[in-house]
């Protein structure tokens, strides 16, 4: 049974830098990975892509034969991937069991109320019995502004009711929120999507030339409708940091339902014992503490300990040469950590 990820998010949310740097973790840990790019105007992915839309279809082509704009082209990209769906599925058949990450491209309407993206990533479960969790993306940028955070947590909503997934809505970036102007709230009452009618003074004072009943009234309104549907919170992400990483993929193969199988690597990495290791699984790092109040001495203190885990590793390795066997973490001739597959 294959598992992936369906990787949505507005444009700037950091999709295509964290399928690079998810594809890398998951060869770290052992994890047979490939990523697929479904973004019709994405011509230069920082990742290998196993399988391109690019291949089917082009923005620039739909854009020039039927006279469309930018978005109007992505969707009919996607309607035509729809129509052609034996072609995504006879290349996720050779690529076995392999984890998959689905990079898509950013028009919110694609997963708002467009049914296309939907209707595909429905047959795959269906006809190759993947075990997809769509991971959504956002700029921690939107904790700076109420308006802008707001909207944020109804677009996760509306995600999360129309792809009918397991859903985890990410705020990356977050090693940037301390350089940010204090936020009026700890960082946890963000990511918990806590009261936020605790919010609505601040949303007031944040435009203060419109302020009336009137919006006072719809404002309410909105965090009354969130909080009554009571979905969405949010997981945090620096994609530079290992640690948040790791604690970012337990997440989504909880949420996935994922077992350690056919893609597992058998070369037993420090990250790989890590995440197979259920007494690490408890993070009760604070978030606020975390990232902001002490954001220095924990960066300070996660680097000293990768300097003594590498040379843990280099001691490791030179104990392996003198004893005349394979080095750790080093894929024999008969397997290991496939980086990724071309398509034939």
């Amino acid at each position: 049974m294959p598992f992936g990820q369906l990787v949505l998010g507005a444009p700037g949310a950091g999709k295509s830098t964290y399928c690079d740097g998810m594809h890398q973790f998951m060869s770290a840990i052992g994890r047979q990975c490939s990523v697929i790019n479904l973004d019709p105007a994405n011509d230069q992915t920082s990742y290998p892509c196993a399988l391109d839309i690019r291949d089917l279809v082009t923005l620039e082509e739909i854009m020039a034969d039927d006279q469309l704009g930018p978005n109007g082209g992505v969707l009919y990209a996607l309607e035509e991937l729809e129509n052609n769906f034996e072609w995504l599925e006879n290349g996720l058949k050779e690529l076995g069991d392999d984890y998959v990450l689905f990079d898509c491209p950013g028009q919110v309407e694609l997963y708002t109320h467009h049914t296309s993206l939907r209707n595909i990533f429905y047959k795959l479960q269906k006809r190759l019995g993947y075990r997809l969790v769509a991971v959504h993306l956002s700029d921690c940028f939107c904790l700076t502004q109420p308006s802008l955070y707001i909207s944020t947590v109804l677009l996760a909503l509306r995600a999360m009711l129309q792809m009918d997934l397991p859903h985890i809505n990410v705020l990356t970036k977050i090693d940037k929120i301390s350089s940010y102007d204090p936020l009026p709230f700890n960082l946890d009452f963000y990511t918990e999507v806590q009261d936020l009618s605790y919010l609505m003074p601040v949303l007031d004072a944040e435009a203060p030339a419109v302020r009336s009943d009137k919006f006072g009234a719809l404002n309410n309104a909105v965090a009354n409708l969130i909080e009554q549907f009571g979905l969405v919170n949010f997981e945090v992400l620096a994609v530079d940091n290992k640690r948040s990483m790791m604690h970012l993929l337990r997440v989504i193969d909880r949420a996935g339902g994922y077992v350690f199988g056919g893609a597992e690597g058998a070369n037993d990495t420090v990250w790989q014992v890590a995440m197979r290791n259920e007494s690490s699984l408890v993070d009760n790092v604070d978030v606020q503490d975390r990232w902001i109040d002490s954001k220095a001495e924990y960066d300070e203190r996660e680097r000293l300990e990768e300097e003594e885990q590498e040379k843990i590793r280099e001691a490791q390795a030179q104990a392996q040469m003198e004893a005349g066997g394979p080095l750790p973490g080093v894929p024999s001739q008969t397997g290991g950590i496939k980086v990724v597959r071309k398509k034939k």
